[in-house]
C-alpha cells in the first residue's frame, strides 16, 4: 500500500509542481531524505506557451489555458469568500464545505490541462473526474436551502461581507464554466467537470443567501421602474419583481 501510494505521489509531482509555480509559491518537499528546493521561476513560458499535463506545449492562448486561468482565478476568490466566512459564527459547516470545494478545483485544473485527444489512457485515468462531486454539491445545497426563507423575488448582490464574497465566487464561476464549454465541444474534457461548475455557481448563490440569514443581514430585493408612473415623493414608483419558479 505504502510502496503504491508513493509510486502515485511520484507520478503528480511534476504537475504539482507546475501549478505550484503557476501559482507563484516557493516549494520544497522531501525525497528519499534529502531536501530539494525548487525555484519559483523556470523562464520555460518567457515566449508565450506552457506546458500541459500530458507533456505538450501549447500557446498561453489556447482554450485550455483560458479555461485553467479561469479556474485557477475562481480558486483565489473562493479563498477570499472562505476567509469571510471564517470570520463568522453562525455559518455551521459553510466554511468547510468550500475547502473542500477549494481541492476539487485543483482536480478541475488537473483534467482541463490533460486534454483527452492527445493524453495517453494512464494520464486520463489520473486526472478523472468523479460525477459524484456534482452530487456532493447538491446535498450541500438542499442542506442549506431548507433552512433558508422561501425566494419569492430577484435579489441584488449583498448581505454583509460572507455574503458579498460569495456572490463574486458565483459570479466567477459562471466564466469558469463557459471557458470550459468549448473543450466539452470538442472532445477535449469530460462532461462532469462541466456539470460541476454549473452546479457550483447553485451553490454558491445559495450560500450567499445562507451566509445573508445566518448572520441576520437582510437580502436586498430587485425593484424595477414602473414605464410613467410617479410616487408621491416626486420618483418614479419602483416594483419588485417576483422570481418565475
Amino acid at each position: 500500500g505504502r510502496m503504491a501510494a508513493a509510486s502515485m505521489l511520484d507520478g503528480f509531482r511534476p504537475l504539482i509542481m507546475r501549478s505550484i509555480r503557476r501559482c507563484a509559491l516557493p516549494v520544497s518537499y522531501l525525497r528519499g531524505g534529502v531536501h530539494r528546493s525548487y525555484k519559483v521561476y523556470t523562464r520555460s513560458g518567457d515566449r508565450g506557451e506552457s506546458v500541459l499535463y500530458n507533456g505538450n506545449r501549447a500557446a498561453k492562448t489556447t482554450q485550455t489555458f483560458e479555461a485553467l486561468g479561469n479556474t485557477d482565478e475562481l480558486n483565489s476568490f473562493i479563498g477570499v469568500a472562505r476567509f469571510k466566512c471564517s470570520k463568522e459564527e453562525n455559518l455551521g459547516d459553510l466554511e468547510s464545505m468550500i475547502l473542500e470545494i477549494q481541492s476539487r478545483l485543483l482536480d478541475v485544473g488537473s483534467h482541463i490541462a490533460t486534454p483527452k485527444l492527445s493524453s495517453s489512457a494512464e494520464r486520463l485515468r489520473a486526472v478523472q473526474f468523479d460525477e459524484d462531486h456534482v452530487n456532493q454539491l447538491e446535498k450541500w445545497i438542499d442542506q442549506m436551502d431548507e433552512e433558508l426563507p422561501e425566494l419569492k423575488n430577484f435579489i441584488l448582490p449583498g448581505g454583509g461581507d460572507a455574503a458579498c464574497a460569495l456572490h463574486v465566487a458565483r459570479s466567477v464561476t459562471r466564466r469558469a464554466e463557459r471557458s470550459v464549454v468549448p473543450l466539452i465541444q470538442q472532445g477535449e474534457a469530460d462532461p462532469p467537470v462541466l456539470k460541476y461548475l454549473n452546479r457550483l455557481s447553485d451553490f454558491f448563490f445559495v450560500a450567499a443567501r445562507y451566509a445573508c440569514f445566518k448572520v441576520g443581514e437582510v437580502e436586498t430585493i430587485y425593484k424595477r421602474i414602473e414605464p410613467g408612473r410617479v410616487g408621491p415623493d416626486g420618483r418614479k414608483d419602483r416594483k419588485a419583481v417576483p422570481r418565475e419558479p
